[in-house]
């Protein structure tokens, strides 16, 4: 199940997205629907693993504002 997971900026989606693909888990980035929420205007589309990704953004001090479900 997809899932997004909101990115208070371009440069921290551009940084989330280069960790986690070297960590091996596939994301993308993706303009925020109007109707998800406000932020930077982009998120990262994830496969599910919401719980594991934003954890290893955290612990690298990458910082996001929610998941969108």
């Amino acid at each position: 199940m997809k899932q997004l997971i909101g990115m208070t900026s371009i440069t921290y989606a551009v940084k989330a997205q280069k960790l986690l693909r070297s960590k091996g888990i596939r994301v993308k980035i993706v303009p925020t629907p109007k109707n998800v929420g406000s932020g930077c205007g982009y998120s990262l589309e994830t496969d599910g693993r919401t719980a594991e990704i934003t954890r290893i953004l955290s612990e690298n001090g990458i910082r996001f504002k929610e998941v969108y479900k």
